[in-house]
């Protein structure tokens, strides 16, 4: 359908070597976009683009250090360089570290604020303003379930997921007019290399599947839709909306 066709659109991608980025990535370029890989690990960027590439899209990898301001503002205008424009940002890298509230480490909490909410806030700001220019663009933050519900050992990935759904209201309504729309994305445990050690934890993998009212984790493919819904025209009178992709998990 037209509605979902995104020929002609240029995508950046965060974190799109492995997991929930490399899916999206991928699901925009079916759509018909052209992709612009970002991480750290030049080998995977080679691979994720090529990948694309063989779709029939055009893609190329760029490094990109969420952590650093002068390096994403580098990174961005190298991604404009190469392909004009930037019409989809979908933020997407980041880290967790899981351990009780009392034993927390600061560097560890420093680190997981800084990639999960500082860095989508860093990047918005380098690539928004090409979209105000033109008058469009679609940002999906992606958010998680710990965005809403709570759950033991997340304190600093809840806490940034949180923060990602009030960066996404605030970048929304600032941005509403100027034709920019921006929408989160809160997906439950998906199979992903983060959450390896948790898929071989029996009893918490468990307590996923019995928490979920679906019973089961989620499969990335079903993550493809709504990633391309939020990119395309079929949801431009959406913005600041957080679209739960979770099994029905936050239903509770």
């Amino acid at each position: 359908m037209d509605l979902f066709d995104l020929t002609g659109k240029v995508a950046l991608v965060t974190g799109s070597t492995k997991g929930l980025g490399e899916t999206s990535a991928k699901a925009l370029a079916k759509a018909g976009a052209d992709v612009a890989v970002c991480g750290r690990n030049q080998a995977d960027l080679k691979r994720v683009s090529a990948e694309i590439q063989v779709m029939g899209r055009k893609s190329a990898g760029f490094e990109l250090d969420v952590l650093s301001k002068e390096k994403v503002t580098k990174g961005i205008e190298k991604v404009l360089s190469h392909f004009g424009r930037i019409d989809i940002l979908v933020n997407n890298a980041g880290t967790n570290y899981r351990v009780p509230v009392l034993e927390y480490p600061e560097e560890k909490w420093d680190l997981i604020i800084n990639t999960n909410l500082k860095g989508y806030f860093l990047v918005a700001q380098a690539v928004v303003p090409q979209m105000i220019e033109r008058g469009y663009g679609k940002v999906i933050n992606m958010s998680s379930i710990f965005g809403k519900v709570g759950l033991a050992t997340q304190l600093a990935y809840a806490s940034s997921k949180g923060g990602v759904d009030q960066m996404t209201k605030v970048m929304a309504l600032e941005w509403a007019k100027q034709g920019v729309r921006v929408n989160a994305i809160g997906p439950t445990y998906f199979e992903t290399e983060m959450v390896k050690q948790i898929r071989n934890d029996p009893a918490r993998f468990n307590f996923i599947i019995e928490r979920t009212p679906m019973g089961r984790w989620g499969y990335l493919p079903e993550l493809e839709g709504t990633v391309i819904f939020l990119a395309s025209k079929a949801s431009d009178f959406i913005t600041g909306q957080v679209i739960y992709v979770d099994g029905g998990w936050t239903v509770w």
